[in-house]
């Protein structure tokens, strides 16, 4: 097996690989694919302290996938750091952490300046382009769609209504599964194996959304899962995953990120679809229902 080389090689090499895994080699796999920050930067002791597993099975899992102990794979989540932008370490870190914290919560003006600050690294962050791939992916799967469906639930129901509202915009047939009444299995049920489902859901994960992740799995239609992680509840037989890392903030997580994502989609796809053996045909995007 080729040594991951890059941070997306390595997740890939986790999900296939992760029943040759011990339970403790997964367990700290997972761990270092939550918290790359950390990993890069503290010690092996810290990390162990940390996430409460022993430094043996971080050094055991190093070997595992092929390198020569844990500095090599630790030097694999170094090079982001090292080739990232203008934004300051302090600030990067405070926000792949977690979460911010406030010396005075009752201050709205250093609220309004926190939250607009990991907003900021979120962006930054998402615009380093590691998810320009998948984003490829997904509008390709949607240009195929018959039907587009779009399911997010508790905190991410915001992004999935203006997904759908989003996607009808631009002239495709778009249908938002809200579970409006209890309806969301009867809902979901509509789907056919020439649809797509995005599925929106970031921790702690609505069981709505991965009941209807489930239910499409057993249909058969693609799945883009918009998620933070690989080892999310609706990304193992998801056609396309897109991570997304939203900011934090006194236990509120942004959503400024996850919309820019559904931006992109929604006119992605729209340019795609305005493609013309000349370019773009500019007069149907200018009527695009308003």
């Amino acid at each position: 097996m080729p040594v991951p080389q890059t941070l997306s090689e390595l997740r890939s090499v986790v999900v296939e690989d992760q029943d040759r895994l011990t339970t403790r080699q997964r367990d700290a796999a997972y761990y270092l694919i939550e918290h790359p920050h950390a990993m890069a930067l503290n010690t092996l002791a810290a990390m162990a302290k940390q996430s409460g597993i022993p430094s043996s099975a971080f050094i055991r899992l190093a070997q595992a996938l092929g390198f020569t102990g844990f500095s090599a794979l630790q030097k694999l989540f170094k090079q982001p750091l090292q080739q990232a932008g203008k934004t300051s370490f302090k600030e990067r870190i405070r926000h792949y952490q977690g979460e911010q914290l406030l010396d005075d919560p009752t201050d709205v003006g250093a609220m309004l300046a926190a939250f607009s600050r990991a907003n900021i690294v979120s962006l930054e962050h998402l615009a380093e382009g590691q998810q320009v791939e998948a984003l490829e992916k997904s509008i390709a799967l949607l240009q195929e769609a018959r039907t587009i469906f779009v399911v997010g639930m508790r905190r991410s129901f915001p992004m999935a209504a203006y997904l759908s509202y989003a996607l009808s915009r631009v002239g495709r047939s778009a249908v938002h599964i809200s579970g409006l009444g209890g309806s969301l299995r009867e809902q979901v049920s509509a789907l056919h194996s020439d649809d797509v489902l995005i599925a929106v859901s970031f921790p702690p994960y609505a069981q709505e959304t991965v009941g209807a992740y489930e239910q499409v799995v057993t249909i058969g239609a693609p799945i883009i899962a918009i998620t933070d992680s690989i080892i999310s509840p609706i990304g193992p037989k998801a056609s396309v995953l897109i991570e997304v890392n939203d900011a934090e903030l006194l236990g509120f997580r942004s959503l400024t990120a996850a919309f820019c994502i559904a931006q992109t989609l929604a006119m992605g796809l729209a340019f795609r679809d305005g493609q013309t053996l000349n370019g773009l045909d500019y007069d149907a995007l200018n009527n695009i229902d308003s």
